[in-house]
């Protein structure tokens, strides 16, 4: 996972004057940097993620319907779909930290103002604000951390993805124990959104632009990529985004709504339906190990296999009536196989799939595709429940939906991949 000492630091090039020595950057800087990295993304993850535990309350108390609920829940990945090829093009032109902290002043501004809403249009603007920053933060860490890493990708991204996944397991729990101790549903918005700023002060200071400005060409400056496709919309790229709007729509559907169908379906209380979103976030810490396979074995075989154990333990999750524990042990295997595997093996697979000047693209086509049409998951899951109950609408958006992708998936060729042995 790490570079040796000397480590070109050199900014991502907008032209060839640009290309010019910097001092090199030591380990214990990249270990801060990078560990700076991967708690700003934790932070992305707790803002998003506190919201659909505190779905029910917030519906109370304004008065919305569940089809209004559930695009609140997922409808901040508009903003971060709008963010995604805007990001990317920017990130192959000019310095990926400056976009970084950008971001992260956005988002937590987004998150801080949700309270402040008066009714549905204000808290739609508010969550697709946040969502804005949280895509350009996504296409900015995904483009310098994979152009950093570029031997090892995958498991770099893996780790990203534990990052997530804790703020997707600790969110719950604290969104809903401050929510009980100062008795209304805004305070955890105020405290994550605080982190948020916070986080890019340190971030200002402490990730060098060695981390964030690096060239993949450059780690591999030996390779030839004339054996594959010159743009980067290509045949690989354009599968793994079909791919990425399936997987997109299934994950988000299933995570905006889960609390919601625990406790209106199955009766949980808060508190109840708060640990099994955590045991999905834990789930998800799997990443790493998600990351390294991805690095060792073929991708597309990867993630099929993933998309077909998203949709059996979707069946435990909708068509059994278990208890608590057991719906704790299918959230912890939705969370592995949908954020530990899907998920970063889709955005190293997509980068892998382009030239390696091309890697900013690749992000924000991934962001694009993936949170793009995932906005109006919840909106579609909530419409489905009112029309097949929720068992109904779990056997089609979180059941049968994914073997779409994997249709998809068929078509990719992973020898035509950036990292693939020649």
């Amino acid at each position: 996972m790490t570079h040796a000492a000397q480590v070109d630091t050199g900014a991502v090039p907008a032209s060839d004057t640009q290309e010019k020595s910097r001092a090199p950057i030591s380990r214990p800087m990249i270990g801060v940097g990078f560990l700076l990295v991967v708690l700003s993304y934790m932070v992305n993850a707790m803002d998003r993620q506190v919201f659909p535990p505190l779905l029910p309350n917030i519906r109370a108390e304004y008065g919305f319907s569940l089809e209004q609920g559930g695009l609140l829940a997922t409808n901040f990945t508009l903003g971060m779909a709008l963010a995604g090829l805007p990001a990317g093009y920017l990130l192959d032109r000019f310095r990926r930290k400056t976009v970084l902290l950008a971001s992260i002043v956005i988002y937590s501004l987004g998150t801080m103002a949700t309270p402040l809403a008066t009714g549905f249009a204000d808290m739609t603007l508010y969550r697709v604000v946040s969502g804005f920053g949280e895509g350009m933060q996504s296409a900015a860490i995904f483009a310098a951390i994979g152009a950093f890493f570029a031997h090892r990708r995958g498991l770099a991204f893996g780790i990203i993805g534990v990052g997530y996944s804790i703020g997707v397991f600790i969110a719950p729990l604290i969104g809903v124990q401050l929510m009980s101790t100062h008795g209304t549903w805004h305070s955890p918005f105020y405290l994550f959104g605080a982190a948020g700023l916070l986080i890019a002060a340190a971030c200002l200071f402490l990730v060098k632009a060695g981390l964030t400005e690096h060239s993949a060409e450059k780690v591999a400056s030996t390779k030839t990529y004339e054996y594959m496709p010159a743009s980067a919309y290509n045949r690989n790229t354009v599968a793994l985004a079909v791919h990425s709007v399936i997987g997109g729509v299934v994950l988000y559907g299933f995570l905006g709504l889960y609390p919601t169908y625990l406790i209106t379906s199955l009766h949980y209380t808060a508190g109840q339906a708060a640990l099994a979103m955590s045991c999905l976030g834990f789930g998800g810490m799997t990443a790493v190990f998600g990351g390294w396979l991805g690095d060792r074995f073929n991708q597309r075989n990867l993630l099929i296999l993933s998309l077909l154990a998203v949709s059996a333990i979707s069946v435990c999750i909708y068509q059994t009536q278990v208890g608590v524990g057991m719906q704790c042990v299918f959230a912890f295997f939705m969370g592995a196989f949908g954020l530990g595997f899907i998920y970063p093996n889709t955005n190293s697979a997509i980068q892998r799939a382009v030239r390696p000047t091309q890697i900013g693209r690749a992000s924000g086509l991934f962001v694009t595709s993936y949170y793009g049409p995932a906005a109006f998951s919840g909106l579609l899951f909530a419409t489905l429940v009112d029309s097949f109950g929720w068992s109904g609408a779990g056997l089609l958006q979180v059941t049968i939906l994914p073997l779409v992708g994997v249709a998809a998936l068929a078509f990719v060729r992973t020898s035509q991949f950036n990292n693939a042995v020649r």
